[in-house]
């Protein structure tokens, strides 16, 4: 008997929940100065984007930042593979979520021939020595593996064809990945293998309902970074500047948005 699928009405008030305590643990990574990195991979349309997006949305965009990279350019097709994305860790008092990462050349680049053998199995061989150096200098490493049947997978990428809202999120490259289900199985099997370590494990998240495993994800996310909750100080507002005696009602505009609504 298939599990019954989370309500939206248990949704919001769960996300509700979290989405404040994620405030609290903002405020106490900036107290702290702690550096936080969160790795977002998995299947196309498991929900990765969606469930970065809840973790963010209530948070500040300078303290929770989101990397999303492009299509490397020509220059750094040429740099070691790492360097790439060294620069964007995280400084004291930040979290960084990437939305896929350099574990692309485990996934999309092995299956796809976007890099040689050698340089595959290269990274294969030295990814755990660069988390485990990212997690010596301090830095909390958190890695997602987001997970979902080829049905379910099917059904959202359908979806996204008759949305035009959600034609942005289909690419080429998208369905051929649907197309090449079983080739991804085989990398992920092979990254998994290579670089779930004790210092820096993957952790599953069983996608097919989208409420539950962004509720599932983020308290997860919570559980990891031991926290404290800190006071929320705020004096009395200031008395309000009296008005100067050439000051208009309000801001005059030559233009305005028609109010069509």
């Amino acid at each position: 008997m298939a599990k019954k699928k989370v309500s939206r009405q248990t949704f919001d008030k769960e996300m509700k929940r979290l989405q404040i305590e994620l405030c609290t643990l903002q405020d106490w990574v900036v107290k702290e100065g702690l550096r936080i990195v969160v790795v977002f991979e998995g299947r196309d349309a498991a929900g990765k984007g969606g469930t970065i997006k809840r973790i963010t949305e209530r948070v500040s965009p300078r303290i929770f930042r989101v990397i999303a990279l492009p299509t490397p350019t020509e220059r750094q097709k040429s740099q070691m593979y790492m360097q790439r994305y060294i620069p964007l860790l995280p400084a004291a008092g930040e979290v960084v979520l990437f939305d896929r990462s350099w574990y692309n050349r485990a996934g999309v680049e092995r299956v796809m021939g976007f890099c040689t053998d050698e340089e595959y199995h290269r990274f294969l061989r030295g990814c755990p020595s660069f988390e485990q150096h990212m997690i010596e200098d301090g830095i909390i490493l958190i890695k997602y593996f987001l997970d979902v049947s080829q049905e379910e997978q099917e059904k959202r990428f359908k979806a996204r064809i008759e949305d035009p809202r959600k034609h942005w999120k289909l690419s080429p490259m998208d369905v051929e990945s649907w197309a090449r289900w079983w080739d991804y199985t085989v990398a992920y099997e092979a990254m998994i293998s290579a670089t779930d370590s004790l210092f820096a494990p993957w952790y599953r998240v069983q996608s097919n309902d989208k409420r539950a495993a962004r509720l599932n994800c983020i308290s997860h996310f919570l559980s990891m970074i031991p926290y404290k909750k800190t006071p929320f100080e705020m004096g009395p507002f200031p008395e309000r500047r009296p008005r100067g005696p050439d000051v208009p009602d309000e801001v005059p505009f030559k233009h305005s948005v028609p109010k069509l609504f």
